[in-house]
Formats: structure tokens, C-alpha cells, sequence
């Protein structure tokens, strides 16, 4: 599998505080990734290393084949749409546009212009008259049109009602349809991660907890009900990642491709957003040998 973003031991520091540490990651090319965790995670900061708008402090990070943001080739590989979706108030959409066409080599302007009309933008609007959802589009062209070979979205619509979120993922979803080009996407609603991404990566305090291929990932985890017993005492190859007992009863949610035929267990389905909460509320004891997580999903 290659990886359109590679991170080994790396780490951002701001004065005394690290806002990331520790983190091995391997992105994979052509898929559009979900990168999801609680607030304090790093994502943000992963995703400014990414883009170039950061430099590690430790550790080191490689993006499309090489260092982000060395050289106008490799800037032109990338495309980043940041939190808060950053236009310039008193420049107008077609302003905006000239921008991408002077900064960027690949540009596609016939995108770009195909897009504004779809989206009912007029081109002498400014940006500061604009919608938050509006203005979100506007962004997403400009990382569209530049033709990027990644894309990274940090948060794109966390401000955005559920009808703007919801007609900028599918936009988004066209335009990887139509362009090819892998996606990053960090996002606190699992929600739009499960209807737009087909691989999922949960990062908790700079780690990897898991990731893997969506569909692979609901069909290998299963929460599993019965009388109460250690967990300890569960056949191999069913890692658990969380538990919960009454006085009578055990729950417990576990990661395997082992059928269970045990009468005793009743077996219930997953949702997606079931097992990242899982993996992002778990103590991180349960994590220290994160290999196996990561090898079985792939």
C-alpha cells in the first residue's frame, strides 16, 4: 500500500507544550481518509505539518514523495482547505480565482468556473457578503481547481448548519469522483466521516489507535453480551477494547475476524461512530501494542 503522507516519531512543540509527539502514521494514496479524535488529539497540528504551514520540531513527516512545502513543485501537490475555511473578506469570488490562477500551475479554470456557477456564486460578490457555507465552497474550489495530488480538509464545516455540511460532502464526493485525487479529512462528526470516507484513521494524545478500511473495519468489531466473566478468559484472536460489567452481566465490545459460536454471547452489529468512541474513550493501557491493531485492519 503507498501512503500519500508518511509521519515517523514526529512531534510539534510550542514553547513548553507539545501539541503533538510521538506519532507514526501512514496515509494511503487514492482513498479519501477520515482523521478523527477528541479535541486535543493533533490533528490540526498533523494537518498544518502536512501542508507546510508548520515544521516539526521532531521526528519527520513526507507528503506526496516528499518534504511539505520545499519547492513550488511539491506546493503545487498539495491542497489545503484550513478550520476555518480562510477567504479574504473585502476580495471578490473572481478575485479570489485570479489568486489561484497566478499561484498555481496546474490550475483548472475551467473547474473552477464550472463550480462557481453550479454553486449560484456571483463573481463580483465578495467574500465577506457570502454565507459560512458559501464561503466554504469558495474554499473547497480553490483546493479543487488548484488540482492538487492531495487534499486536506481540517474541519471544513464544523461551523456550517446540517444543510451547508451536508451539499459541501457531497460536493466533495463529486469532485474525488470526477478528479482522483486522495483526501484527508479531519473531522469531529463521524457522521459525515461514515458518508464520505472509505478509510478511517482515530488518532488519541499523538497515537494511532486504529485505522483501516471502513467496511472492514464495522465487519471485524462486534459487541458481544452475556453472563458475567473476566475478559481475560476469551479465546484468542479477539482483542477487546472495552468493557463494562453489571452484577450479573458483561459487555464487551471486541476486534476480531474469528466467528464467535459461543451460545452464551449474544452478537451485535456495529456502527462506525460505536467504534471510534470505543477507541478514543478506552485507557490507553489497552493500546500499548498498537502492531496488531494496525496490521489486521489493513
Amino acid at each position: 500500500m503507498s501512503a500519500v503522507l508518511r509521519a515517523q516519531a514526529l512531534g510539534k512543540k510550542y514553547k513548553r507544550r507539545w501539541a503533538l509527539q510521538h506519532c507514526d502514521l501512514e496515509v494511503p494514496a487514492g482513498r479519501v481518509v477520515g482523521l478523527v479524535g477528541p479535541n486535543g488529539a493533533g490533528k490540526s497540528t498533523l494537518l498544518n505539518l502536512a501542508s507546510g504551514m508548520l515544521t516539526p520540531t521532531v521526528g519527520t513527516i513526507e507528503v506526496c514523495g516528499g518534504r511539505p512545502a520545499e519547492g513550488a513543485e511539491q506546493l503545487a501537490k498539495v491542497g489545503f482547505v484550513a478550520q476555518d475555511t480562510p477567504t479574504y473578506a473585502s476580495l471578490s469570488v473572481a478575485d479570489h480565482l485570479d489568486f489561484g490562477r497566478r499561484l498555481n500551475p496546474d490550475w483548472d479554470d475551467a473547474v473552477a468556473l464550472d463550480r462557481i456557477r453550479r454553486l449560484g456564486l456571483d463573481l463580483t460578490q465578495r467574500a465577506g457578503k457570502l454565507s459560512g457555507g458559501q464561503r466554504a465552497q469558495l474554499a473547497l474550489t480553490l483546493g479543487i481547481a488548484k488540482r492538487p495530488e492531495l487534499l486536506i480538509l481540517d474541519e471544513p464545516v464544523a461551523a456550517l448548519d446540517p444543510l451547508a455540511r451536508r451539499e459541501f460532502m457531497q460536493d466533495l464526493m463529486e469532485a474525488v469522483a470526477e478528479h482522483g485525487m486522495s483526501v484527508v479529512l479531519s473531522s469531529h462528526l463521524v457522521s459525515d466521516v461514515e458518508r464520505t470516507c472509505d478509510y478511517v484513521i482515530v488518532l488519541v494524545d499523538s497515537r494511532v489507535r486504529v485505522a483501516g478500511d471502513v467496511d472492514q473495519l464495522v465487519g471485524s468489531h462486534h459487541r458481544l453480551t452475556g453472563p458475567r466473566r473476566d475478559p481475560a478468559t476469551l479465546p484468542a484472536g479477539r482483542h477487546v477494547i472495552s468493557a463494562s460489567h453489571t452484577d450479573r452481566q458483561t459487555t464487551l465490545l471486541v476486534r476480531t475476524d474469528i466467528p464467535v459460536h459461543d451460545p452464551s454471547w449474544t452478537v451485535t452489529p456495529l456502527g462506525l461512530e460505536d467504534i471510534v468512541l470505543a477507541y478514543m474513550t478506552s485507557p490507553a493501557e489497552a493500546f500499548r501494542d498498537t502492531r496488531p491493531v494496525l496490521e489486521v485492519l489493513r
